[in-house]
């Protein structure tokens, strides 16, 4: 039996990458998928990509730092499908610059993108999950929200923010049959590293014990298992995946 059959799943900025990777495996596992991206076309892409693999989809566009436009979106799923049992904040940005040179603006937006978007769509799943008593949460941190990055202040106070939301939060519902996990990507090959200079990915493949950079598939499969009932004894926990980058 597919571990997600009969679930639906809602994951954020699924527009492309590794969104869109988790959006298509839940769906392959059997998960009716929302997907929603500030760009209109990359959530309607996704959406016909979960439709095509014979599952129900819905394509929702919005800012997923508002908190109205995050209850918005989630209540168009809660009003078709009844429920959402699986989340996966994933959507993310990055504004990198030193910080005597960050302007306040870059840090508000990382902030409210990567950890006010958390909070608003945990703060729209979590009544429904808990009265249910069944959920599934996973919230896409990063290993620089572990470790730190120079030019990157802004960013890892998001992903790690993102952690101290996990942990709390697994203890808020625990008992109502909801997990809450975070997965701590480290760097992984993606449209973004393909494009730096190969000089940089060579450092960069240099700090990873592993000695290559992570794939999407590794993500997504830390993320299906944190999704799946053989999970539900495990919350509040940040699976990492970084090729042994930090322990």
């Amino acid at each position: 039996m597919a571990i997600a059959e009969g679930r639906v799943a809602l994951v954020t900025g699924a527009g492309q990458g590794i969104g869109r990777a988790i959006a298509l495996a839940l769906a392959g596992e059997g998960a009716d998928v929302a997907v929603t991206d500030v760009n209109p076309s990359g959530a309607e892409e996704a959406a016909a990509a979960v439709a095509a693999a014979g599952r129900k989809s819905w394509a929702l566009t919005g800012d997923v730092s508002d908190f109205g436009a995050a209850r918005e979106m989630t209540e168009k799923v809660l009003q078709d499908s009844g429920r959402i049992d699986i989340l996966v904040n994933n959507a993310g940005i990055t504004r990198d610059g030193l910080l005597m040179r960050m302007k306040e603006q870059d840090w508000d937006s990382v902030l409210a993108v990567n950890l006010k978007g958390g909070f608003n769509f945990c703060r729209a799943v979590v009544p429904g999950m808990v009265k249910r008593r069944w959920g599934r949460i996973i919230n896409m941190s990063s290993v620089v929200g572990v470790m730190g990055n120079a030019g990157q202040v802004n960013y890892a106070a998001s992903k790690a923010g993102l952690i101290g939301l996990t942990k709390s939060l697994a203890r808020e519902v625990a008992v109502r049959g909801v997990t809450v996990n975070a997965v701590a990507p480290g760097f992984i090959d993606t449209a973004m590293t393909q494009a730096l200079p190969e000089k940089v990915r060579m450092a960069l493949q240099q700090q990873i014990p592993a000695g290559k950079l992570g794939q999407v598939e590794d993500v997504v499969a830390a993320t299906l298992f944190l999704a799946s009932p053989g999970a539900g004894y495990i919350t509040g926990q940040v699976l990492h995946v970084n090729g042994g980058m930090y322990t």
